[in-house]
């Protein structure tokens, strides 16, 4: 796998302020050239960046419609009506869900909550939810990662003389609900200076406005619930940065202090415990276990977990999300592999520049997976349809490529289709079984329009060339303050040219991996690496004594409790 390597040299104004951030604060170059990459221009700035205060969170009421929330959540509670918090099935959702929940639950008991079925009523607000509220008595809805466009079902709402109050982070239409209230940062009239929160960070400055209009301790009851919230950052692959840096960062060091029961469930149960919890982890462990309580039985076993209050409870209900998640990478590699080979029969593939793939069979669950894979594979923006029965629509996730706003693809056809949402890189639609064939050909169309060339190869944006001396104990340890990485503030990758082999090797079940040993040309200095998935492609040319370029990310290898620094590399290029 040779990609295309990028590189966004610092310009004469910015290398001014890397020598002076290097001369103040008295650290190398190079981390001080991540720094300014990462918009870090002053002193302050660099104290924000590694030591996050939630003291320098924005006022909630700086967001529109915050009052409005409040004042209807404070009448309420003072009249005793009963209050449905109702939110996504995904892991962003059924976070949100869970924080106000447990929130007002510590002041108010006349709660319920509601997380739709998938397969039965599909994503948001749902005519089901609402009738569900006004059987038991509910007048106010607190609807958290969903209901930016359920105009008609807030409507449908108001019949029945049930309130809305709508916190979500989707891009709006033109025309809002006609709710009591409507907290998203992404409206065109909102003035809130930072619009990438998740829905659970939506719902957080709710609680937040909603607890200093009351006078309630937010260091007391709030800010220990911050672990859900940087699940929900990490999850939802919103940027790490603005507000949401400062609270993943704290949301983490809750995480690994005194995780909620249901949280601690999961790390216990993905083999996390007793070890320092990152982002990736809670991409690559604990949100897909959530997550897979939506995808393959119900997101409310999700929000049951994380708001139980008794230790056996939340390990069995773990136990029990551990083995959907199990059953769930089963089915998404079947469907993966199926798809694969539909796509590769096709004759015109090749020549086209999007993927679009409907099987009425496959689990609507897994998706938006498949999707994220059929992208990875093919590196092109991939829908994956299948047909849902519970309302007769076919059903669909998207994927994109880095750059390529599938989300606008998507609403160039939006008259084909019923209903759809979502964001740049991921979103959902469903469309009538008849419109299935106009749909790929228009999207394919407005891709083929709109696509850049370079969006069409795989990319890898390199931070800086670096030399094998610079890669010290000390200059790790910086690195590491970096954290929390993601979206906006990704992992730091970094490129050294004429590297040689010095004793690298085959790894791996099939001997698919290189574990490297390798020397820099010009400091002669040796490092050890792993490059995962690339044995076949480079091992013979490598022990040729050729010259190579690598580019890596810096990381830290625990052996047995002998903690060594290595590289992780992405892309090998011959010379």
């Amino acid at each position: 796998m040779v990609s295309k390597w990028n590189y966004v040299p610092l310009t004469k104004e910015d290398e001014h302020i890397q020598e002076r951030l290097a001369e103040t604060l008295s650290i190398s170059p190079a981390i001080c050239t991540l720094l300014v990459q990462r918009g870090v221009k002053t002193v302050e700035d660099a104290r924000k960046f590694f030591r996050p205060q939630l003291a320098d969170l924005y006022d909630p009421f700086l967001l529109k419609d915050m009052d409005k929330a409040v004042s209807r959540l404070n009448k309420a509670m003072g009249a005793k009506e009963k209050i449905l918090i109702y939110g996504d099935y995904d892991v962003d959702g059924t976070t949100a869900v869970a924080l106000v929940y447990k929130f007002l639950n510590n002041f108010y008991s006349n709660l319920d909550y509601y997380i739709p079925d998938r397969y039965d009523e599909g994503y948001g607000i749902s005519i089901k939810g609402i009738d569900y509220a006004a059987e038991n008595g509910i007048t106010l809805i607190i609807a958290l990662d969903c209901g930016i466009k359920a105009v008609e079902k807030v409507a449908y709402a108001q019949e029945k003389g049930i309130d809305f109050i709508i916190c979500d982070h989707h891009v709006p239409d033109e025309k809002l609900p006609e709710a009591v209230a409507v907290l998203d940062a992404k409206r065109d009239d909102d003035t809130y200076p930072y619009e990438h929160l998740s829905g659970c960070g939506v719902g957080f400055k709710f609680m937040e406005g909603f607890a200093r209009s009351n006078g309630i301790d937010v260091s007391q009851y709030l800010f220990p619930l911050l672990d859900l919230v940087a699940v929900s950052i990490a999850s939802d692959i919103v940027p790490i940065t603005g507000e949401n840096r400062i609270l993943a960062y704290h949301g983490l060091r809750c995480l690994n202090a005194n995780p909620s029961l249901g949280l601690k469930g999961i790390i216990d149960i993905c083999g996390l415990r007793g070890k320092e919890i990152g982002i990736s982890d809670i991409v690559f462990k604990i949100g897909p276990r959530i997550n897979a309580s939506g995808r393959m039985q119900s997101g409310k076993e999700a929000v049951d977990l994380l708001v139980s209050k008794d230790a056996v409870t939340a390990q069995e209900k773990s136990q029990n999300i551990n083995q959907y998640n199990e059953t769930r990478k089963e089915l998404d590699k079947k469907v993966t592999e199926e798809a694969r080979q539909l796509l590769e029969l096709r004759p015109d593939f090749n020549d086209r520049k999007s993927i679009v793939i409907y099987n009425a069979e496959w689990h609507k669950g897994i998706i938006g997976i498949v999707a994220s894979r059929l992208t990875e594979l093919y590196y092109r923006p991939s829908v994956v349809l299948t047909y849902s029965e519970a309302n007769n629509l076919v059903t669909g996730s998207a994927r994109s490529v880095q750059g390529f706003d599938v989300y606008k693809a998507i609403e160039s056809c939006r008259d084909l289709l019923e209903n759809f949402g979502g964001h740049t890189y991921a979103a959902g639609l469903s469309l009538r079984q008849e419109n299935i064939d106009e749909f790929i050909e228009r999207f394919e169309t407005y891709v083929a329009e709109n696509i850049l060339q370079e969006q069409t190869v795989q990319q890898i944006d390199i931070d800086m060339e670096l030399g094998f001396e610079e890669i010290t104990a000390d200059f790790y340890n910086w690195l590491k303050q970096f954290n929390p990485m993601g979206p906006g503030n990704l992992k730091p990758v970094f490129s050294t040219r004429g590297v040689y082999d010095y004793n690298s090797r085959l790894v791996g079940r099939n001997q698919e991996h290189l574990k490297l040993e390798i020397r820099d040309g010009k400091s002669g200095t040796i490092m050890g690496g792993i490059a995962f998935g690339q044995g076949e492609e480079h091992f013979s040319y490598l022990r040729s004594g050729a010259p190579v370029g690598i580019c890596y990310t810096v990381e830290e290898n625990d052996f047995k409790g002998n903690k060594t620094i290595q590289l992780q590399v992405k892309d090998i290029l011959h010379e």
